[in-house]
């Protein structure tokens, strides 16, 4: 795999897919450029990617270009870089740009793109940060003018931050705060079940890492058994004891019904986010 990875932007999302393609591929290889040096800088140390002093040079030295950047700028981004992109296919390199930006459609960045005399295939692709520790989801939407030597190429760069799926670009606002913006819940879940064994006598550590087991293991229940998650949790919940009680708790204070609605709310912001 000798194709280079730009980075415009090294926050969280950002920060968690370079910590997974410099696992993929040679370190230098991967180019990052963010306005704030220390993000940099602590991710070269970190997975010795090479840091860039601007957008435009990152961009420049990579074949896959990744904008890492918040929707509302993403179309500054693209105005910034054009000069590379428009010289690049002068010379027969036709660069891809992955979009990590939430709400916004290819389509748009390819209007975008087009505004400055520019047709390159475009990827869109949502993350969610457990991707920095191999044990994240990765959507992926490419264009169908990408050819399958950079699909593939792509998909293995990044392979190492956990499961990738293909999907059709319609689905990716709906899945968003299913798995993308789920681990903020996920990780006040195993905040609040510490807090309980806090006051019940656990040490704070013992908690916490008592806590993150039990998700964790429960979720490798529900990938590796394939059975329903109501049907698991049954096969918890003993006649007359602890489970059911906290059970009854939680349906008590509408748990289910806060959860669906989060992720609800969190769709129809991200819809919101690319208009």
């Amino acid at each position: 795999m000798n194709k280079r990875f730009a980075f415009i932007g090294a926050g969280n999302m950002g920060g968690a897919i370079i910590e997974a393609v410099c696992r993929a591929v040679s370190p230098p290889d991967v180019l990052v450029y963010d306005k704030d040096k220390g993000k940099t800088e602590e991710l070269s140390a970190k997975t010795g990617c090479r840091v860039m002093e601007n957008a435009l040079d990152a961009a420049a030295d990579a074949h896959f270009i990744f904008l890492c950047v918040k929707p509302n700028v993403i179309s500054g981004a693209l105005k910034e870089l054009s000069p590379v992109l428009k010289e690049s296919a002068k010379e027969g390199e036709n660069k891809v740009i992955v979009s990590i930006a939430a709400g916004v459609a290819k389509s748009a960045i390819k209007e975008t793109l087009a505004q400055q005399g520019i047709d390159l295939p475009v990827v869109r692709l949502m993350p969610n940060t457990p991707v920095a520790v191999g044990k994240g989801m990765i959507l992926v939407s490419p264009d169908k003018e990408l050819p399958q030597e950079d699909l593939s190429v792509l998909l293995a760069a990044l392979a190492p931050g956990g499961l990738t799926s293909i999907i059709e670009e319609s689905y990716i606002d709906a899945a968003t705060p299913v798995f993308s913006c789920s681990p903020a819940y996920v990780y006040m879940f195993i905040e609040a079940l510490a807090d309980g064994g806090v006051m019940a006598g656990v040490p704070r550590d013992k908690a916490q890492s008592f806590a993150a087991q039990a998700v964790l293991g429960a979720a490798a229940m529900v990938l590796e058994t394939g059975k329903h998650p109501g049907q698991l949790k049954d096969e918890v919940c003993s006649p007359g004891g602890s489970t059911i009680v906290g059970v009854e708790q939680l349906e008590k204070s509408a748990f289910r019904s806060a959860v669906a609605s989060a992720v609800y709310e969190a769709y129809k912001k991200t819809a919101s986010l690319g208009k």
